[in-house]
């Protein structure tokens, strides 16, 4: 776009950013012709801030002077109204099936946000979630981790597809499709593992809580309630992403590579906290999450040597070996002294406990590794025993078999 503006091109055969700035003015005029003090105040709520703000004025007064010079616009005496062929425009622009939005609040909160998570093409049931809380951080969640989800997006469908997308980058990202519904966990842990995609560091007591964090941290917004996750999907689609939200990506980079450096340079692991998969389920009084996969964003796990399920396996069963008891074709080992052996040998990895267990029942299922469970509950290994409790669907294991 030149500085003049779309020249009357319609909207979208603009660039990106150029483009929806330009279609967002448009429809602003289109649903409802007011004088330019009034659009101006309307688009402020997206594009005004304290600082900067004479500088969208500008962008938006050289657009509506561009839309009128290209005839999508016309100016009646002091009212701005858009002409048939912006009308025109404007309805391609947003997508909208049923023609212009019947106001500007419609276009700004269902249309625009549809546009912004990529949904205009979703069925209308699911459309009509965006005007509600629950349902907006819902979706907010689905787009930006990609999950996949049938039927209704229940926050029990999303947690578990979270945990699944967590446990993927625990492996590297190297599982992808392989992960379904045979590995899915129970509640409570996949509800550990899904907020180690959060950058918070803190565990959640309901998938409600989750799913209400994971969206405002998806779009950059100080909090998660309907009309602050509306503002800042729509300021982030036009390219005015908070300076808060660029500093809190700039912080996430900064730790990792801190961490990172610093696991390498000393050979212990980072923090991963006392969070273990108990046989009861319950959580430890106190958990800190802080480690370089808790803050890395999606694809982070490469850049610190994440293993894929082979290479985990094979360094499951070496510490396996060094730390099994028994006789020979029954040797086994403690969960919890494989972790402290892997935390050991592969610090690169910055693996979290919970990370470490979730990926232990995978290797399970997958047939990698054998995990078995106490017969019977010598209260001399009652620490152990404890430490080491991994709930896996209807089944506590304890320990990981030698493969001699």
């Amino acid at each position: 776009m030149t500085e003049q503006g779309p020249q009357g091109l319609p909207p979208a055969e603009l660039a990106d950013e150029a483009r929806r700035l330009a279609g967002t003015v448009l429809v602003r005029i289109a649903t409802e012709p007011e004088d330019e003090a009034a659009v101006f105040r309307d688009l402020g709520y997206i594009l005004g801030s304290k600082a900067g703000s004479d500088v969208w004025r500008i962008e938006v007064s050289r657009l509506v002077a561009a839309l009128i010079a290209g005839g999508l616009v016309e100016r009646d005496a002091t009212t701005l109204r858009a002409t048939g062929q912006g009308i025109a425009a404007a309805v391609e622009f947003l997508g909208a099936r049923k023609g212009m939005p019947k106001d500007w609040r419609t276009a700004r909160d269902i249309h625009l946000i549809a546009s912004a998570l990529e949904l205009t093409a979703a069925p209308v049931s699911r459309q009509r979630l965006l005007g509600k809380a629950d349902g907006l951080r819902a979706l907010v969640v689905i787009s930006h981790w990609r999950l996949e989800i049938k039927g209704a997006p229940s926050a029990a469908r999303i947690r578990s597809a979270l945990a699944a997308r967590a446990l993927d980058r625990a492996f590297g990202n190297q599982v992808g499709a392989s992960l379904g519904p045979e590995s899915e966990l129970p509640a409570k842990a996949a509800r550990l593992l899904a907020a180690q995609l959060s950058t918070s560091g803190r565990e959640f007591g309901t998938d409600g809580r989750l799913i209400a964090a994971l969206a405002a941290e998806a779009v950059g917004s100080p909090r998660g309630d309907l009309k602050s996750l509306q503002r800042a999907i729509l300021r982030k689609y036009l390219g005015r992403e908070s300076e808060s939200a660029k500093y809190s990506k700039i912080t996430r980079r900064s730790k990792l590579r801190s961490r990172t450096r610093s696991s390498l340079s000393t050979g212990k692991p980072p923090r991963s906290g006392a969070t273990s998969l108990t046989a009861t389920g319950a959580a430890p009084q106190s958990a800190t999450l802080d480690t370089a996969a808790t803050v890395a964003p999606i694809g982070a796990a490469e850049s610190v040597g994440r293993p894929d399920p082979v290479a985990f396996a094979s360094a499951v069963h070496s510490a396996t070996a060094a730390t099994a008891e028994g006789w020979a074709g029954n040797r086994r080992a403690f969960i919890s002294k494989v972790w402290a052996v892997i935390q050991e040998r592969h610090a690169a990895w910055a693996l979290t406990e919970i990370e470490f267990k979730c990926m232990l029942t995978e290797a399970h299922r997958t047939g990698l590794v054998v995990l078995a469970n106490a017969d019977l509950k010598d209260k001399k290994a009652l620490k152990e025993l404890q430490e080491s409790a991994v709930v896996y669907k209807n089944t506590v294991w304890h320990y990981v078999r030698a493969a001699d």
